[in-house]
């Protein structure tokens, strides 16, 4: 039963990285740009969220992933 909670825990936090590093960070902060550029007025800190979300996409996709998969890892090892 720990093993599967275990296993579930670290198949939920590759899909939760992958969520939150690819979809909502790297596709999200384009869009952000995307959208500033394209609208009648520009908003700078909505660029610049957009530009930061970009660059650490990687670091929020990984921080994400982890905050499941190392207990998951932890239920699967004992």
């Amino acid at each position: 039963m720990k093993a599967g909670i275990g296993l579930l825990l670290m198949v939920a936090g590759i899909v939760l990285g992958l969520w939150a590093g690819v979809w909502w960070a790297f596709i999200g902060g384009i869009v952000d740009i995307i959208q500033q550029v394209r609208a009648p007025e520009l908003s700078a800190l909505t660029i610049a969220v957009g530009v930061a979300k970009i660059v650490f996409a990687g670091a929020i996709g990984a921080f994400s992933a982890m905050l499941l998969v190392i207990p998951g890892y932890v239920m699967l090892k004992d």
